[in-house]
């Protein structure tokens, strides 16, 4: 039997994490492993109501209380470090509070241990329930990502984290800004299983462009240096190709290139390992509800 603590931020979404809390509950019962709960609370502004559920294939469940509102990504970040260096526990899976992430897909990552017990198992997105306008930035998302790193990453924050690839990502910097940045990063060997993006249990997301533009920039800048090196390629290539008949609309390539490369350096600044290490001194107190 492992130990298996499930890492939820959350954000004034109370209403959807409990509801979450009841289908965990229901999808768990028959895993034949210890599964407890950590939720990772952002100095959410609304007040969280009683828990009156009967959860009782949940060994504990802990919310921890942060003093300031730091983000999803540095919630995740300080979520890890707490387990790491707190608890007792053999893997972590880290899903968002608001149905998105599927509860009935924890039986196949807890299965995939069975042949992967020492590699991440990420949930890689096969179908997404987001609109069209959403599903196409996603789409060039991927494709840029791609492109300027040559790292395909086609998984969010869920995932299941051997205890080992949880040390490596509280030490790397770039877990402060992109979870799935600092996972490709540091374990490029990754069992997956498919994963559906599921309906938000309550309410339309909260993701406007800007920080989705943001959350895509954090993780291609995690591979910095290889959007540089494969810009620069680009940029001789095309300045070469079209050096004969240059026009300004020809030149719109070139600074939309420049552009993405002046973003990338400015967002990889987010990256702190210091902050990452003192996050825990951001904690206001922790309540144990079970």
């Amino acid at each position: 039997m492992k130990k298996i603590k499930i890492l939820i931020p959350v954000y004034n979404d109370w209403q959807s994490v409990f509801r979450l809390l009841e289908n965990i509950n229901s999808e768990v019962s028959n895993l034949g492993h210890e599964f407890s709960i950590i939720i990772v609370n952002d100095a959410s502004t609304e007040s969280k109501p009683g828990l009156s559920l009967n959860l009782v294939n949940l060994n504990s469940i802990k919310i921890i209380n942060m003093k300031e509102n730091r983000g999803h990504a540095r919630c995740n970040a300080a979520g890890l470090k707490h387990i790491f260096e707190k608890e007792e526990f053999d893997y972590v899976i880290p899903m968002d509070g608001d149905g998105e992430d599927r509860p009935e897909e924890i039986k196949q990552l807890v299965d995939n241990l069975n042949y992967h017990p020492d590699k991440p198992i990420v949930g890689q997105r096969i179908k997404r329930s987001e609109g069209a306008f959403f599903k196409f930035c996603y789409f060039a998302h991927k494709l840029i990502t791609s492109t300027f790193t040559g790292q395909s990453i086609k998984y969010g924050n869920y995932t299941c984290l051997p205890k080992s690839i949880v040390e490596k990502m509280i030490n790397e910097k770039a877990t402060w800004s992109s979870f799935s940045g600092s996972l490709a990063k540091v374990a490029k060997d990754r069992a997956t299983i498919p994963s559906e993006r599921g309906i938000r249990y309550f309410g339309p997301s909260k993701m406007s462009f800007k920080n989705l533009l943001i959350h895509s920039l954090s993780i291609v800048s995690v591979f910095k240096i290889n959007v540089l090196i494969r810009s620069i390629l680009f940029l001789l290539v095309y300045v070469f190709l079209i050096h004969q008949n240059i026009t300004l609309i020809m030149l719109i390539p070139v600074i939309l290139v420049v552009i993405l490369v002046t973003s990338v350096f400015v967002i990889s600044k987010r990256e702190n390992l210091e902050e990452l290490n003192n996050s825990l001194l951001n904690i206001n107190s922790i309540d144990k509800i079970k």
